[in-house]
């Protein structure tokens, strides 16, 4: 391995990478398996990936190509170098729109492609629920399809021409060719003359192509009906869907198609699941773009989650299932003409009990992200080791034959006491069914292969295809050969062989593959040693069961929507995905001794860019709260190395800005002085590139106790929390907010004293935070008036982490519940007509761009904000979907983060602000996003209490 590595480090331009954590990072993707690889690379150029499979052939090593690591059947894990293209080859080398086509890198995401399209009216055809991560080049690896496949077929059938690096390293251009082109290449004596010859004479007896199924929606086995088709010779689509296995491509050229201007869908409400598949033949006759599934399972995670549960405040009643039929084209009249005209035959014919009609974006919205996301809930069910796994979900079969398939279905699972979830591809008779199996049990893994097994003889039996769009990978290629027959199968293997004779590229795929049981990766984990945490991990497994509940589905990994995960964005490496960080704390806490490989200095490098955000609580469909395992993590690493001084200044932050405040102004000196800014850096760590706070002497203590009596209070008490932020250097926000709170019949109750213990967790000073918690929540316990703050991340700890802090503390269970958004108080007061804002002193289009506090986002969403600001009378209101600001407390302010902080704040928010007229009033529920805008734009970011004070009539 030495001398490989070496090797590959002088060929490539690339990094190469060999450590522990990084193979383990790379041992898994969205399957169920497990296989360590010796090494990682990540070439920048096709050159790179000509080198690395030359030197792995020598040296007898297998190479595995991998895009997003988001395959469902394990086809991007194996043992050798695992080549990522996602990190580097990313370009969209040539868009040309009259052409309809895309000159593409492997690496660029769906997404991405479909951004660059847009403009010009186009998109590229097959629409995968993963869009937002998937890779063109895994798409082509696998074949993969979507919900519009009724319409736009799969990826074969929109690629025109592949670059590709064939097994011995050399190099060609596939596309079709004529006859006497295919005979002019065939003259050569390389590997690509060689299968320009030969290949022809595998499909010349039809017996070959009989063996094929019937069912075009086919993603398994290598498709040498395609090369016996009449017409060109076609290697680029032939190795569609081969896995890796055949070669390996470095540039795609792939057609686009004409982006419909309009959607509307209609969303028929079912008591079962069954009662919705019937309704399907209905919706095909209206014909649709697609007609989705989605069960109770997945309803019922959507409403436990913020980030989906608006899904639920749109549905009718209490549905068993739901049937999303999609309608696309120019027309809206004629779409909804269809969209009404599915209804009246659902009527007619006794289908469901009632049909949403989305036809704006708007309504459209909440529908698309739970459809798009059901994968990812459904994963969320899981507990422990029990998951819902992907080993039979990717069958189809003729939609005619669907009711009863799915029926004889669930009659396999019930004979073998298994659950399962149900979502998937009506349209094209593909349900994605996965039951739920703990994989630690031998007995369950047992069951798991004989249902397989069955339900493989099933799809035989209606003439189906037991892989449909996710390949097949190491979960279902052991099939192939009684699939295919022994005739059909034996020329696949050929088809192996001629292409890659010494078996380098992903062997054990589609052909010649172990056992569907082998490289289970809950059945290989190891046993943990014993290990005490100082937070509370309350899922099976502890803190490692809350690592492990990452199943990969790579959600993390997808840029320009949404804040998860904000430095992946900024770098797109794997280690700074949630993804990355989870599957780096399951191996450290799989460890003999789990506590001393917390403290590991790889482990720490791969965790410290977490900003601790906490947009993987909400955004992550399996809930893998990072911000916290990192706070535990680091309170290890304390344990082991110290606690370093800058830690120790940040997490004691509320005593600094009192003692700031004190002394203003002359503590505001540092912030201005070069000298002194130097001396903070080299003291500190503390970059000298960004403005520092200002301490306000008068801060809002002393302002309050100053400040004449109050009205009366019909309202009854509540308590202000007065965080250690807008206290002591911005108290012009709590001062707007105490007079707001008064005006609209509250007595406000000043909590001066004690800190929620956010800075000191941010630290991993986790003991520290406990402490400050226990206080701040007596001194909360006094009353059971309301709860409310300025400050996101400060008022937010009370209802999440102050729980993990103090779990068996019933004041800090009551505190948690009385803990209300002061938007929420002050909004029910102006309907209430208790609080009156003035038209007179908010010009009427006003324009206001705000910006949400991630942590806001994550734990309550941004909802009551934002119908605060639109109260005010002549407001116009936009948010901005910007991501995480990149401030994240303290992070920008350190020297080795701030530029990373600067390029995530450049992603969107700094563009998007920068695009605002003059007049436009910039708003932030966060001190670090106020920060983080004045100092990247620059422009003046207001809390959105200030705006609502100063709309205040009478004022």
């Amino acid at each position: 391995m030495g001398d490989l590595e070496r090797r590959l480090r002088a060929d490539l331009a690339g990094e190469v990478e060999f450590d522990d954590y990084t193979r383990h990072l790379y041992s898994r993707d969205a399957s169920m398996y497990s296989i360590t690889p010796l090494g990682v690379v990540f070439p920048r150029e096709a050159a790179d990936v000509a080198a690395t499979v030359a030197a792995a052939a020598e040296h007898g090593v297998p190479v595995v190509p991998r895009g997003a690591g988001t395959s469902l059947a394990g086809q991007t894990v194996g043992p050798g170098i695992v080549l990522d293209f996602s990190r580097h080859l990313h370009r969209i080398v040539e868009l040309d729109p009259e052409a309809r086509l895309a000159r593409v890198q492997p690496g660029v995401v769906q997404d991405q492609l479909n951004r660059a399209a847009a403009p010009h009216g186009l998109m590229f055809g097959p629409d995968t629920s993963t869009s937002n991560r998937a890779t063109l080049g895994g798409m082509i690896g696998n074949n993969s399809a979507g919900s519009g496949s009724v319409r736009h077929g799969m990826t074969i059938d929109h690629v025109r021409e592949l670059s590709v690096v064939l097994a011995d390293a050399s190099t060609a251009r596939f596309g079709p060719v004529d006859e006497a082109e295919r005979l002019r290449r065939a003259a050569g004596s390389g590997l690509e003359a060689r299968l320009h010859r030969e290949l022809p004479g595998l499909v010349a007896d039809g017996a070959i192509t009989d063996g094929f199924p019937d069912f075009w929606r086919r993603a398994g086995g290598y498709r040498l009906d395609r090369l016996a088709t009449p017409g060109p010779f076609d290697l680029a689509e032939f190795v569609v869907g081969s896995e890796g296995t055949l070669v390996i491509a470095t540039e795609a050229v792939v057609g686009l198609v004409p982006k419909p201007r309009r959607t509307v869908i209609a969303v028929g409400h079912f008591t079962s699941t069954q009662a919705a598949i019937a309704a399907t033949g209905d919706a095909l006759s209206c014909d649709p773009s697609g007609v989705e599934l989605m069960d109770r399972t997945i309803l019922d995670l959507s409403r436990q989650r913020i980030e989906y549960a608006s899904l639920g405040t749109i549905l009718e009643g209490d549905p068993d299932a739901l049937l999303f039929v999609s309608f696309t084209g120019d027309d809206e009249d004629e779409l909804v003409g269809r969209l009404r005209r599915l209804g009246a035959l659902w009527r007619r014919h006794g289908h469901g009990y009632h049909t949403l009609e989305a036809v704006t974006p708007a309504q459209q919205e909440s529908l698309l992200k739970v459809r798009k996301s059901s994968l990812g809930l459904l994963m969320a069910a899981g507990e422990g080791t029990r998951r819902p796994l992907a080993f039979v979900e990717d069958t189809a079969v003729d939609p005619e034959h669907l009711p009863e398939y799915t029926a004889k279905f669930a009659k396999i699972l019930d004979r073998h006491g298994l659950t399962a979830g149900f979502y998937g591809h009506c349209s094209v008779g593909c349900l994605h069914i996965r039951p739920f199996v703990d994989l630690a049990e031998p007995a369950q893994v047992a069951t798991m292969r004989a249902v397989a097994e069955e339900v493989k003889s099933l799809v035989a039996e209606y003439g189906g295809v037991n892989s449909s769009e996710h390949g097949d990978g190491l979960a279902r290629s052991e099939f192939n050969r009684e699939l295919f027959g022994e005739e059909l199968y034996a020329a696949m293997c050929r088809v192996k062989h001629l292409f890659d004779p010494a078996g380098t590229l992903n062997p054990g795929k589609i052909v010649e593959a172990p056992p569907m049981t082998e490289h289970l990766r809950d059945a290989e984990q190891p046993v943990p040693g014993p290990f005490r945490t100082r937070l509370s991990f309350e899922v099976v497994g502890g803190m490692r069961g809350a690592a492990d509940r990452c199943m990969n589905i790579g959600l993390c990994r997808k840029s320009a929507t949404g804040v998860m995960c904000p430095s992946y964005m900024a770098t797109t490496r794997e280690q700074d995905a949630t993804r990355g960080r989870a599957n780096a704390l399951v191996k450290a806490l799989s460890e003999p001794d789990p506590k001393r490989a917390l403290g590991d200095e790889r482990l720490h490098e791969v965790l410290d860019l977490c900003l601790m955000c906490k947009a993987c609580k909400s955004e992550c469909p399996l809930g893998v709260d990072m911000a916290k395992l990192k706070s535990e993590t680091l309170s290890h690493h304390h344990d082991l190395h110290g606690v370093p001084l800058r830690s120790r200044v940040f997490g004691a932050i509320r005593a600094l800005n009192r003692l700031g405040a004190a002394t203003a102004p002359l503590s505001n000196l540092p912030g201005r002085i070069p000298l002194l800014r130097r001396l903070a850096r080299r003291a500190l760590g503390i970059t000298e590139h960004r403005p520092l706070p200002r301490f306000q002497r008068r801060h809002l203590a002393s302002w309050f106790r100053g400040r004449g009596a109050a009205g009366p209070a019909p309202r009854g008490p509540v308590l202000f929390l007065a965080d250690s932020f807008t206290t002591f250097t911005e108290p012009g926000i709590g001062r707007a907010a105490v007079e707001l709170l008064e005006r609209a019949g509250y007595e406000v109750r000043l909590v001066n004293r004690g800190c929620c213990g956010r800075s000191s967790l941010s630290k991993g000073l986790v003991d520290d935070a406990k402490a400050k918690a226990r206080d701040l929540v007596a001194r909360l316990s006094t009353s059971d008036a309301p709860i409310v703050g300025c400050e996101p991340s400060c008022v937010l700890t009370l209802r999440d982490e102050s729980l993990s802090l103090l779990p068996d503390d019933p004041a800090a269970r009551d505190v948690a519940g009385r803990v209300r958004q002061l938007e929420e108080l002050l909004s029910e007061a102006i309907d209430a007509g208790d609080l009156e804002l003035s038209a007179d002193t908010w010009p009427a289009g006003r324009r206001v761009l705000f910006h949400g506090h991630c942590h806001q986002k994550a734990e309550v969403g941004t909802a009551a904000t934002v119908g605060l600001l639109r109260r005010i009378p002549g407001a116009e209101v936009a948010e901005l979907d910007a991501g995480c600001c990149g401030m994240a407390g303290s992070f920008g302010f350190e020297a080795e983060h701030y530029e990373l902080s600067m390029a995530i704040g450049s992603d969107r928010l700094f563009p998007a602000v920068r695009a605002e007229p003059g007049t436009t009033l910039i708003a932030a529920t966060g001190v670090s996003c106020r920060q983080q805008i004045a100092h990247g734009t620059p422009r003046a970011a207001h809390h959105p209490l200030e705006l609502v004070r100063a709309a205040l009539a009478g004022r």
